[in-house]
């Protein structure tokens, strides 16, 4: 009875052994056989356009923003209120200084004039025949300095009233241009009213801010660049002045810059871009911006690897490495750590690539990759 129970019981281990041998081999056939079909198949290529990373020689600067300010600017106004007689411009006109702009009506005051000047003689005269009296002791030093002090008061007074009429014979200060004007005659201006701009825009102010780390770095002589915008071309020019304090707000130095405007091609009160020349050039490699990927781990590209495959031929595949970037410039950024001089980089369309796959390289149609590009008008 034991025998025929210990017989029953090898044949039950020696079928279970089976059965679970034929399921793990089942199993191992399943995953041979599924590993041979993704190695016939493989990743399908993908296209991309790629460049061999180079470098390129870089002039390091700090960018900002600024205005245009006239080196002389003013808007002449009338310092006495009264009627418009003259008009001596038009708007535009370049004028010198001590050129005569406007005329106010002044007939009130060279009537009072006359009066005065009239006084005057009178005290002249009285003050002189004192005089001769003194000198023969007809009359006391007292009753001479009353005529002395009588014809001082009345040049003084015929002094003021001439002022008066200069006030409104209203004068270029300096050298400039003449803005828009609608002053005219008949026309009558208070006190402070504006008459028109005039700018001696010959040299240009470009006031700006930079941060206070940047201190250190800069000062007056420097070189400058200044735009207006990009397409046009930058006008050279260098710091003037830097402020003594730093805002407290902002923690920026304000900078005065100068730039020549001969040509008038600039205004006052324009926005400006500007650059800081802070060193020698150097030598970057650089790729279009288009080639990073920047995340919260840090900036990635891919790169075009070379390999030999099953038949012997060379091939790329991308593969996905860690780079760090530094300045950007334009649609280009500079690459400090990662790569090296002449690798094949991809430059557009690694969203659909991951470690390994196929590449076919056309470059066709490449990403901008311009330092200074210029929009450009259609």
């Amino acid at each position: 009875m034991k025998k025929s129970m210990t017989k029953r019981m090898i044949i039950m281990l020696l079928m279970v052994a089976v059965l679970f041998g034929a399921i793990v081999g089942y199993q191992m056939f399943v995953a041979s056989m599924m590993a041979k079909y993704l190695a016939s198949n493989g990743q399908p290529p993908a296209t991309v356009t790629a460049m061999a990373v180079k470098k390129q020689s870089w002039q390091p600067q700090l960018a900002s923003v600024g205005t245009l300010r006239a080196i002389q600017g003013v808007d002449i106004s009338a310092e006495i209120s009264g009627v418009v007689k003259a008009v001596h411009f038009k708007s535009g006109d370049w004028v010198k200084k001590g050129d005569l702009l406007l005329e106010l009506n002044v007939s009130e005051e060279l009537a009072q004039l006359q009066a005065l000047k009239a006084s005057q003689k009178l005290a002249e005269i009285t003050y002189k025949r004192d005089n001769q009296q003194y000198k023969i002791h007809a009359i006391s030093k007292a009753q001479l300095d009353i005529a002395q002090a009588d014809l001082s008061n009345r040049k003084a007074q015929a002094a003021q009233q001439q002022a008066v009429i200069d006030k409104k014979r209203i004068r270029a200060p300096f050298d400039g241009r003449l803005g828009v004007s609608q002053i005219n005659p008949g026309q009558y201006l208070s006190v402070a009213q504006q008459i028109v701009s005039l700018q001696n825009n010959q040299k240009l102010y470009v006031d700006f801010n930079l941060p206070q780390k940047f201190v250190g770095t800069i000062h007056p002589g420097q070189v400058i660049a200044v735009s207006i915008n990009q397409q046009a071309d930058a006008v050279a020019g260098q710091i003037k002045t830097i402020n003594s304090v730093v805002d407290k707000a902002t923690r920026n130095v304000l900078l005065e810059g100068v730039i020549d405007n001969t040509d008038g091609a600039l205004l006052p009160g324009m926005f400006a871009h500007v650059s800081v020349e802070t060193g020698a050039p150097v030598n970057l490699l650089t790729l279009p911006q288009t080639a990073i990927s920047f995340n919260a781990y840090g900036s990635t590209l891919f790169i075009a690897k070379a390999e030999k495959g099953a038949d012997g031929e060379e091939k790329r595949v991308a593969q996905q490495i860690f780079v760090k970037t530094g300045e950007k410039r334009g649609d280009q950024v500079a690459i400090i750590e990662g790569l090296n001089e002449g690798d094949m980089v991809v430059t557009s369309g690694q969203l659909k690539l991951k470690n390994g796959t196929p590449l076919i390289i056309n470059n066709s149609v490449q990403p901008a990759n311009d330092a200074a590009p210029k929009p450009q008008e259609h």
